[in-house]
């Protein structure tokens, strides 16, 4: 359970989200405040209504006709300001919730890659969507509802007080019941409605992953044990959410239970103050009216509890996600150098996990124009070699310099913008093929997009599609076959054209007789640019300047293709096991 001086600085933080708009939050609270004041001065009136109408032929109709008209005023300006205090609410609420959401995506757009890669994606998605939704229906509109439901209470003490002494200090002296009936299930459900929320992260993630990878589930009939865990979340999450359901419902039989021992209080107490001439019976109608007046905000803001606190615990997890360390700034740094083609890894270290060590030493001098490819062992760090490069990952020791600069001192855009990425896990969003194609050059003619699709073999396919290049992918480009999402994401390197190439797997997904024409495509795209050629297929690397071989993180061997056959080494064993026939 969170401490109450937690809970404070995160109500803090989330009210200091909303302070440009505080202005409807002015009058949210203004609006509340009088329309509180309207709807306690009716049962004073409503009093005096009944005070008029004494007896059979001894009626004041005028004076009953005034107090129906004030009532009628008191009824209308109450509604109003209700009206009102509801609008500003919401205009606070959507426009704090909105720069919320924004200020989550960001973030995440400035985190370093390994803070995402080690947080469940499902977990994200449900932070930014449910959590927000969560912090929108309870905590801001229900800051405005606690806030009227006490004006309520303060303001219907004072009238009781003013009314009858004796009988407003029973009230108040019943006042604590509430308190402590309030506090009883705030304590026990903010606890549930915490670890709820957790749970409803983890599950979020494991859904995520699970229709992310249908195809691998069914193709290693993971269908039962993928069940398993489903239930297992699902069984916890179940168990949680009935002992939350358990203590928020709590609220409303108790509430009732202390409102009908005021409300018995005020009726016996009143009646004897009648019969004995303190009050009258209009006073005492409006006590009883008072009465339900009184204890009818702590039945709300027990309710309004419940979801403060549930509230509290998604907004923990919001800040958690928003105070996670961003990428040091780089404003400062070099935007801009003359790219030459050199890259140099000077004594590079790097491990994802400090405990476990991958790459240590590796150095690399690559001259301007070389075609290299990097091969070796799954896991002996290749990819972790283009994560450095790009700098989606910094070094733990040593430096990388491109054309002489050390890539820490340039900006990262600066930096990714030297390189063409293409992996072997493709990405296509949800837009029309031309857009996905000019996704890294947003203002590329109609003739340039044509021919960076030629380039990729991809213009025959383009065309055969039902709108050519209008027709809109689906998320993801489930509409695509791998190879035609891959001979995409080909063309949009093609189409920017860039000083360096990392090729990670890139026709891993193309049949044999297109690779043919992509390969001739990618020589001559290559043809004066440095190259990085990540590959498993050993035969489509013969050509390169230099080969790397890594095993264990480290460079093991490195030369041409026919230097390293003939040290008859690791790559030559390496080689052997993808062509030897015995």
């Amino acid at each position: 359970m969170v401490s109450n001086n937690d809970s404070n600085s995160i109500l803090q933080r989330l009210f200091s989200y909303a302070r440009p708009y505080r202005i409807y939050l002015i009058g949210s609270l203004i609006s509340a405040m009088i329309s509180v004041v309207f709807s306690l001065l009716i049962p004073v009136f409503l009093g005096k209504a009944v005070d008029y109408i004494l007896g059979a032929g001894n009626v004041d109709f005028s004076g009953l006709l005034n107090t129906i008209i004030y009532l009628a005023l008191f009824i209308a300006f109450s509604t109003v300001f209700q009206w009102l205090m509801s609008y500003c609410t919401n205009k606070i609420t959507f426009l704090t919730i909105k720069d919320l959401r924004s200020r989550v995506f960001n973030k995440l757009s400035s985190v370093p890659l390994e803070k995402i890669d080690r947080v469940p994606h499902g977990d994200i998605i449900n932070t930014m969507v449910n959590d927000i939704d969560t912090i929108s229906d309870g905590l801001l509109q229900g800051f405005t509802q606690l806030f009227s439901g006490i004006m309520t209470i303060i303001g219907t003490i004072g009238f009781m007080l003013s009314i009858s002494l004796g009988i407003g200090m029973a009230v108040v002296l019943l006042t604590p019941l509430s308190l402590f009936v309030a506090s009883f299930i705030a304590r026990r459900t903010y606890r549930k409605f915490t670890e709820q929320t957790a749970i409803k992260g983890e599950m979020g993630g494991l859904i995520e992953e699970l229709l992310g990878n249908q195809k691998l589930i069914k193709a290693f009939s993971y269908e039962d044990r993928s069940i398993e865990r489903f239930k297992e979340i699902n069984g916890r999450l179940h168990e949680c959410g009935v002992l939350a359901q358990f203590y928020s419902s709590l609220t409303n039989p108790c509430t009732r239970f202390v409102n009908g021992i005021v409300y018995a209080a005020v009726g016996i107490l009143g009646a004897f103050s009648a019969i004995s001439g303190g009050i009258t019976v209009g006073q005492l109608s409006s006590f009883l009216s008072y009465a339900n007046q009184y204890t009818k905000p702590f039945n709300e803001i027990s309710g309004v509890i419940t979801e403060l606190q549930s509230a509290l615990a998604s907004a923990k997890r919001v800040f958690a996600l928003i105070d996670l360390e961003p990428e040091t700034s780089d404003e400062n740094l070099l935007s801009h150098i003359e790219v030459d083609g050199k890259v140099q890894l000077k004594d590079v270290a790097f491990s994802y996990q400090k405990d476990r060590k991958l790459i240590e030493g590796l150095n690399l001098d690559v001259k301007p124009g070389s075609k290299i490819a990097i091969v070796g062992p799954t896991g002996s760090g290749k990819t972790t070699v283009i994560n450095l490069l790009m700098r989606f990952y910094d070094v733990d020791k040593g430096k990388i310099e491109v054309s002489g600069v050390d890539i820490k001192k340039m900006q990262r855009k600066t930096l990714r913008s030297m390189y063409g990425m293409v992996l072997q896990e493709t990405w296509l969003f949800e837009g029309t093929v031309r857009e996905n194609i000019a996704y890294g050059k947003e203002n590329a003619t109609e003739e340039e997009i044509i021919k960076a699709a030629k380039a990729a073999y991809a213009h025959n396919f383009i065309k055969r599609l039902p709108n050519g290049y209008d027709t809109v992918l689906t998320q993801d480009g489930a509409n695509l076959s791998q190879g035609q999402r891959q001979l995409l994401s080909i063309a949009r390197v093609m189409l920017i054209k860039p000083p360096m190439l990392i090729l990670d797997e890139a026709t891993s997904n193309i049949d044999t007789r297109t690779e043919i024409h992509i390969q001739k495509a990618f020589a001559k795209l290559m043809k004066g640019r440095t190259s990085f050629i990540v590959a498993h297929r050993l035969s489509t690397i013969k050509e390169s300047d230099l080969i790397l071989v890594m095993d264990q993180g480290r460079i093991v061997e490195q030369g041409s293709h026919e230097e390293l056959l003939s040290k008859e080494g690791f790559y030559h064993n390496l080689y052997y096991s993808q062509f030897h026939t015995s």
